[in-house]
Formats: structure tokens, C-alpha cells, sequence
């Protein structure tokens, strides 16, 4: 059932990155907390940062291990699920990080193994 590949994800990366910068603003986030803006921008920042250094195809600068990297996704995908309850966030602000966090939480939970890299690392 696992299907997301280092790749797949390497490509949902810098879309992912650019929305969490964009979206607060085009949907207007902010209204229960001005936080619930300014952590998703604040993330997006640093999701572009990491997946620059990110030792994985469409790394710039692959200097980063990819499991370091799905760790980072985990934790992210878990306070973004946290935070609304943590921080107070309602309505659309708090829709957004469950959405979100959700989503960061399957992708990770999807990632398929690289049995390539284990066969390498073997030999």
C-alpha cells in the first residue's frame, strides 16, 4: 500500500513549500489567531530551505539525508494537527493545519521504502 516514492515526493516538495507561504494570505488566515498566518509562512520558509539541502532528486544543495527530511515532514504533519488546539486557532485557520497536518501525515505514512539504496548499502 506504500506508493509514494523519494521522487513523488521530491516533486510535491517546492508546491507544498509555495502554497504554505501563499495560501495564508489568499485565504485570509489570521482571523482567530495571527499566528495561524504566520506559522504556515514561517514553515513554508523553512520547508523550501530543507528541501533545497535535501540530499534527494531536486535537491539544489544535497547535503541533508532524505530520512532526516520525512522526519522533519512527521513533525510537522503532527503540529500542524496540534496547533489549532494548542494555539487557539478556529473556523478556517484551524481547518487549514488539521487539512494540512493530515496530509503531511499520509504522504509520510504512504513513503514506499527505497529497497535500492537498502540493497546498496548491503553489498
Amino acid at each position: 500500500m506504500r506508493f509514494v516514492t523519494r521522487t513523488m515526493h521530491a516533486y510535491l516538495d517546492y508546491p507544498v513549500a509555495l502554497s504554505l507561504i501563499a495560501l495564508p494570505f489568499i485565504l485570509g488566515l489570521g482571523t482567530s489567531n495571527p499566528a495561524a498566518k504566520w506559522l504556515a509562512v514561517g514553515t513554508g520558509v523553512a520547508a523550501l530551505i530543507l528541501t533545497a539541502f535535501t540530499d534527494h532528486e531536486l535537491g539544489v544543495f544535497p547535503v541533508l539525508s532524505y530520512g532526516f527530511h520525512l522526519a522533519v515532514d512527521v513533525l510537522v504533519g503532527a503540529v500542524f494537527v496540534v496547533a489549532p488546539f494548542a494555539l487557539g486557532f478556529a473556523g478556517l485557520d484551524a481547518l487549514f493545519y488539521w487539512v494540512n497536518g493530515a496530509a503531511v501525515l499520509a504522504v509520510c505514512g504512504l513513503h514506499k521504502p527505497d529497497t535500492t539504496l537498502r540493497a546498496a548499502k548491503s553489498a
